[in-house]
């Protein structure tokens, strides 16, 4: 069974920030942003073409400064939100910001390819998450399955949930959250929480990890040395509301029930040095996404701690006399975990993997040297977890 090459795209600029299109379930669709001191940051619309295997893209401006973290509205395929950074009075000021594609970005590049690229158009702002007062934004964070209409961001030692009016041209801050203790505290990262009603929030500061309740914005749990260094990135698993991924700089990936969150569940050691990204798959939650500083991404199948341990189970009734013994052998013992795929096709640190919102089984990762490779879960574990 030939499983598809993998596809590369190559933008002109660095680039770290990479999301999916969430609102948009047909087309295969990710938002690049990059990373130029010199020139215009860009942000590249990716289409993937999945019968072709091609890409198409389209180049929009956001000349506001350089991109460090990217986010889709879930509700709105045009709005989105960028972190990025500019220069003020000689200080270099991380700032947050919502926006919306023009509304005829898709025309502009079907008639001639290159024509984007040369004559881009213009993000057009919405409106300013003006944190200058809580310090500098690391990332924003759309309510998950969300409306639209709430995001929170990060800025420094501050957690702000902010509530969008006016078709998102007005933000205004409905709570906040402060990290209390000695020292500069910073947030690094941080996930809202698909379950509870969207009620909880994750964040990543040095070596811990918090969560949060946002109706009262007070903690709720702590893992104090969750990493033995900088804890990079978060994420929920999709199915079990009490699982929790992250990844950190001591090059491990760990799985956490935050019931109880005096041990990891699981630890993962295959990357040789800062992990960046950990990505749980939306659909089939024992994929999950690696990505490293080692230049490499990894695709795990952590198939013990997922929602389906013992791979997906028939009821009786569906089976037929001649099957009734193969389904007893395989519902007696666990399966195991294993490294599925470990991808060579990057050359510098991988910095963000994002799966598609459109199609469970590929995925897009961004190294900063600007190259984007989009690849597909191998076909013979696809068939092995379908079937």
């Amino acid at each position: 069974m030939e499983d598809d090459a993998p596809v590369i795209y190559g933008l002109e600029f660095q680039a770290r920030a990479l999301t999916a299109q969430t609102a948009e379930t047909d087309a295969i669709r990710f938002l690049v942003g990059t990373q130029s001191l010199k020139f215009d940051n860009q942000i590249h619309i990716i289409d993937f073409d999945d019968e072709n295997n091609i890409i198409n893209k389209n180049v929009l401006l956001h000349q506001a400064g350089e991109i460090w973290h990217i986010g889709a509205s879930p509700a709105d395929k045009a709005v989105l939100t960028t972190c990025y950074n500019k220069t003020s009075d000689s200080r270099v000021v991380s700032c947050a910001a919502v926006w919306r594609m023009p509304c005829d970005w898709e025309t502009g590049s079907n008639d001639s390819p290159d024509n984007s690229a040369h004559n881009p158009q213009t993000l057009e702002l919405l409106c300013h998450l003006d944190d200058s007062p809580h310090g500098n934004a690391a990332c924003v964070l759309w309510e998950p399955m969300g409306d639209g209409k709430r995001v929170i961001s990060l800025a420094d030692n501050h957690a702000l949930l902010w509530d969008l009016h006016e078709s998102s041209t007005q933000a205004k801050v409905s709570s906040t959250a402060t990290l209390e203790g000695k020292g500069q505290l910073k947030f690094t990262s941080g996930k809202w929480s698909p379950h509870h009603n969207c009620s909880q929030l994750a964040t990543a500061n040095d070596t811990a990890i918090r969560g949060w309740d946002l109706r009262t914005m007070s903690q709720i749990y702590c893992i104090e040395n969750a990493h033995g260094q900088l804890v990079r990135d978060l994420d929920f698993n999709p199915n079990r509301q009490y699982y929790l991924s992250s990844c950190g700089d001591d090059c491990k990936v760990k799985f956490w029930d935050v019931r109880n969150v005096q041990e990891p569940v699981k630890t993962l050691e295959e990357h040789s040095h800062w992990v960046w990204s950990v990505r749980y798959n939306h659909s089939h939650d024992q994929l999950v996404l690696t990505a490293s500083s080692d230049s490499r991404l990894i695709l795990s199948n952590m198939v013990s701690i997922s929602s389906e341990p013992f791979g997906h189970l028939v009821d009786d009734e569906e089976l037929s006399d001649g099957e009734d013994n193969h389904q007893e052998d395989k519902s007696k013992e666990p399966l195991k975990d294993s490294v599925v795929s470990t991808y060579e096709e990057h050359e510098d640190s991988v910095y963000a993997a994002e799966w598609s919102s459109a199609d469970p089984w590929l995925f897009a990762s961004l190294s900063y040297d600007g190259r984007l490779v989009i690849n597909r879960v191998p076909r013979a574990l696809k068939y092995h977890i379908l079937l």
